[in-house]
């Protein structure tokens, strides 16, 4: 009979990008893990992996987990989701060998890990059979609307959170229909989200936020950016409180 202790699955939030955004209950679990998994593309250590290097105990166990495809391949596709869903098949299954050895793992996650995050795939495969925590994270939106001073919602006002990746028409139809929005997945989507704001009146208001709270980051007006694909950590902002003094 086997009797060895499970260990402990945490999704840890890194927050948008400033180490000083990462939380005390973050780095206490960075702390307590012995193995620290994180999503990188081939040839690089990945956003969340940088955010957290001070915070890496010596002699922990550092598991890359590396995407199979890239933004260029469609995700709607199936040589998208085929390849996607055994990727994270097989993260689950080489974290569950870590997991049954009785060694604690944290897999990093830019963000909050439960939003628009790579590890909540994860979790939903293991979390209903081993010891699971969810650390939040500080949203790459609220950073950027912080870093920027943009007050965004008040009072009654509704917030909608956009992928750009919508087509035009319900990018439209979703900001006709709210006070303030967030697009996040703008990249190649630049030219649409504008297309959509102008059509809707709010292209004006529009703020364009890149690498928010990270050292390099860009900000200005959506109008004044060129049309030339965004940088993957990138957000607009739309502020909805008309109201305000």
């Amino acid at each position: 009979m086997n009797t060895k202790t499970k260990g402990r699955l945490t999704g840890v939030g890194t927050g948008p990008g400033d180490p000083e955004l990462l939380t005390l209950k973050a780095v206490r679990a960075l702390n307590e893990a012995d193995v620290v998994a994180f999503f990188c593309k081939k040839g690089s250590s990945g956003n969340g992996r940088m955010i957290v290097d001070a915070h890496i105990r010596p002699g922990t166990i550092e598991m890359p987990l590396v995407y199979p495809l890239t933004v260029e391949t469609h995700k709607d596709g199936a040589d998208y989701r085929g390849p996607i869903a055994d990727f994270f098949d097989c993260s689950a299954k080489d974290i569950a060998m870590h997991l049954d050895e009785g060694r604690n793992v944290a897999v990093l996650s830019e963000g909050d890990p439960l939003f628009y995050g790579s590890y909540m795939h994860l979790h939903v495969r293991l979390a209903p059979h081993y010891p699971a925590e969810v650390v939040a994270g500080v949203t790459a939106m609220s950073g950027c609307w912080s870093m920027v001073g943009l007050p965004l919602v008040q009072g009654d006002d509704i917030l909608s959170v956009l992928p750009g990746t919508l087509s035009e028409e319900k990018l439209a139809e979703r900001l006709r229909n709210t006070d303030g929005a967030v697009i996040m997945k703008v990249g190649r989507n630049l030219p649409k989200i504008r297309r959509a704001l102008e059509a809707t009146g709010k292209l004006a208001s529009a703020v364009y936020v890149e690498r928010g709270t990270m050292a390099n980051a860009v900000t200005q007006k959506l109008e004044d950016r060129d049309e030339s694909p965004a940088p993957y950590f990138s957000v607009i902002l739309v502020p909805g409180w008309t109201a305000r003094p």
